[in-house]
């Protein structure tokens, strides 16, 4: 029950972001507004570490694969693109096929046991609600 509410958290809070984030570099600039979301994430994180984490920074040059690491630059991006496609498509449209995306990504990652996750079997129930969600972006009057 808690990852459920976690995630409709998460999906809430990813949201607003991007609004705030669209607004933001309307008034500034793409990578001004990317590289302020990057460093107050930044901030934010050193500051929750300091109260609740301090698990050891050295950590980090320890991880393997290497490739592992990419989530900040890959982060990066993922502001870019959610500014870009909220700008041009309005938050609804640009969420729904956000979030219709990392449904199939996430599950073709599961599949194919990428990035070691465990490999998932194939559920012809996961491709119908996947199918379901893609029926859904043409239901939301895709123009």
């Amino acid at each position: 029950m808690w990852g459920f509410l976690v995630a409709l958290i998460s999906g809430a809070l990813m949201s607003i972001q991007g609004v705030l984030n669209t607004e933001v570099t309307k008034q500034t600039g793409i990578w001004v507004s990317a590289g302020w979301v990057q460093l107050t994430a930044f901030l934010t994180c050193i500051v929750l570490w300091f109260f609740a984490d301090k698990s050891p920074v050295g950590a980090i040059l320890q991880v393997r694969p290497w490739y592992m690491l990419a989530g900040g630059v890959i982060g990066a991006f993922i502001t870019y693109t959610v500014i870009r496609s909220m700008d041009g498509l309005g938050p609804a449209k640009a969420t729904l096929l956000i979030v219709v995306t990392q449904i199939l990504v996430a599950y073709a990652i599961e599949l194919f046991g990428l990035f070691g996750v465990d490999k998932a079997e194939f559920e012809w129930r996961k491709v119908i609600g996947a199918a379901i969600a893609i029926a859904g972006i043409v239901v939301f009057r895709w123009n």
